[in-house]
């Protein structure tokens, strides 16, 4: 079979990467072609697959074209598409899973225009203004996140994870499940630090000293320790997702791989 060779340079790739395209000349496949590339070595890849496994973190080649040897951005925001459209489709017939947390807050009870006197000759209450935009919040809202369970996909109730002994709840009637929630509540709706009740006070009458802007928890610390276990948990996880990672590229690999290997013996029989 007669080929046709050509090699060139490919930007896309760190410098000293070749591409080489290899046209058939003659019989039944001719006119098609077959791409591969050469590191600065001259180690040859047949596939994506390879390449992104040889180059690993050094490059992203999420948007890189294997046949033109380009970076394809649109390549990139249709696939971003693809699974949008996916998950949309997944979701569809399922009820709106809503963010927002029971929290009631008082709103104005006035239905009609009223006027407002801020000076009195016998006043003597002081104003804060700052105090006077904030609307009180419900006390114990927490309460109402008792009996609710998270799910996953296949609607399997998840185990709830077992709460530090430093997390200590506090008010009526509060379970590790309740404090769970609340203090998730509190990193999803505040970007204040979260440091728990900090008045010693708040365990003889909640209702009096509590602070609606901290889950109901008494006041903890987060040592150095702590920090440094979460730490190796977090890096222990990111290990295992790269070897499951790793493991799907070359699972895909061998199955491409297989594949070539197939369309060669074909081309061989006909």
């Amino acid at each position: 079979m007669i080929m046709e060779r050509k090699r060139m340079d490919c930007p896309a790739l760190p410098p000293g990467w070749k591409k080489e395209e290899v046209i058939r000349k003659s019989g039944l496949s001719a006119g098609k072609s077959d791409v591969y590339y050469y590191s600065p070595s001259g180690k040859k890849f047949r596939s994506k697959p390879q390449l992104s496994r040889y180059l690993g973190n050094t490059v992203d080649l999420s948007c890189f074209d294997f046949r033109t040897g380009k970076m394809m951005p649109s390549k990139l925001q249709k696939s971003k598409q693809r699974l949008r459209n996916d998950t949309l489709s997944q979701s569809k017939g399922k009820p709106d899973l809503n963010t927002a947390l029971p929290i009631r807050q008082t709103a104005s009870i006035f239905k009609q225009p009223v006027t407002k006197i801020t000076n009195h000759e016998h006043n003597k209450v002081k104003s804060d203004p700052q105090r006077a935009t904030e609307q009180p919040r419900q006390l114990f809202w927490e309460k109402r996140l008792q009996g609710l369970s998270a799910s996953d996909v296949t609607e399997q109730i998840i185990k709830t994870m077992d709460l530090p002994k430093g997390l200590q709840a506090v008010g009526p009637a509060n379970t590790d499940r309740t404090l769970l929630c609340a203090i998730a509540s509190a990193l999803h709706t505040s970007s204040a630090p979260i440091t728990g009740q900090l008045s010693a006070a708040v365990e003889k009458n909640p209702a009096i000293w509590l602070n609606t802007s901290q889950p109901l928890c008494q006041a903890f610390t987060i040592t150095d320790d702590d920090i440094r276990k979460q730490e190796e948990k977090v890096h222990q996880v990111r290990k295992k997702l790269e070897e499951a990672l790793m493991a799907d590229i070359l699972a895909r690999a061998a199955e491409s791989t297989k594949d070539t290997s197939l369309q060669m013996d074909g081309r061989r029989n006909t």
